[in-house]
């Protein structure tokens, strides 16, 4: 039996999304985070030794990282789904954003998260009117800018085709559905209709909401 090691509001969901687009049988071990720290227990460094979700068993496998655990499932027991025919336009597309959802994209958002926060509580009231300037600055110059190309680069694939590697869903589109939801929580794609069409249409995949269901809603904030 399958076992996932999941985090509440993690990526781990994307790994139970694709079981449920795959049909394989699985179970949920459930970490919570601390509510002041929002750090994961220490229970998950029994699983790995860093400590981080998700993790996947499968018998004597165990497999931690998203993308890592995209591949092995497919591997294993995708036989061609969720995939395109190899050497193939559509298949680079899609090794590229399997790396690009958190190479690229998802590191620009956490650093986005990390600025957002360094002018409030629990740092000290006289420091924050400094924190603040510091932050609209690292904002405006850096963070509001690598938003700006990345919505511009995801909106024009997303023009050209319905999912990003091709006319079909893919794993891929399941790497890249926590970033981007996460993007679209702090409206970094407002305007951006083809990525919000994206998203919509995501959401109303029956396998997403089961996975939603089992494992959680995702707090982004």
């Amino acid at each position: 039996m399958i076992i996932v090691h999941h985090l509440d509001h993690s990526r781990s969901n994307r790994v139970l999304w694709l079981l449920e687009e795959l049909g394989l049988p699985y179970e949920i071990k459930v970490y919570k985070r601390n509510p002041q720290t929002m750090l994961a227990p220490p229970e998950l460094k029994q699983v790995h030794p860093l400590g981080k979700s998700p993790v996947l068993e499968d018998g004597e496998t165990k497999v931690a990282e998203s993308g890592a655990i995209i591949t092995y499932l497919l591997e294993k027991y995708g036989n061609g789904r969720l995939q395109p025919a190899r050497d193939t336009q559509d298949w680079r597309n899609f090794q590229y954003f399997l790396h690009y959802a958190e190479g690229s994209l998802m590191p620009v958002l956490l650093l986005g998260l990390v600025f957002s926060r360094i002018s409030k509580p629990p740092v000290p009231f006289f420091i924050r009117p400094i924190a603040r300037l510091i932050e609209i600055g690292i904002q405006k110059k850096l963070i509001g800018p690598q938003y700006k190309s990345n919505a511009e680069f995801l909106e024009k694939h997303l023009a050209a085709q319905p999912w990003f590697a091709g006319q079909e869903i893919t794993a891929a589109d399941i790497q890249m559905s926590y970033p981007i939801e996460a993007g679209a929580s702090r409206n970094v794609f407002k305007d951006r209709p083809h990525i919000l069409k994206w998203l919509e249409t995501v959401r109303s995949r029956p396998a997403y909401q089961r996975a939603i269901a089992r494992g959680g809603p995702v707090a982004f904030d």
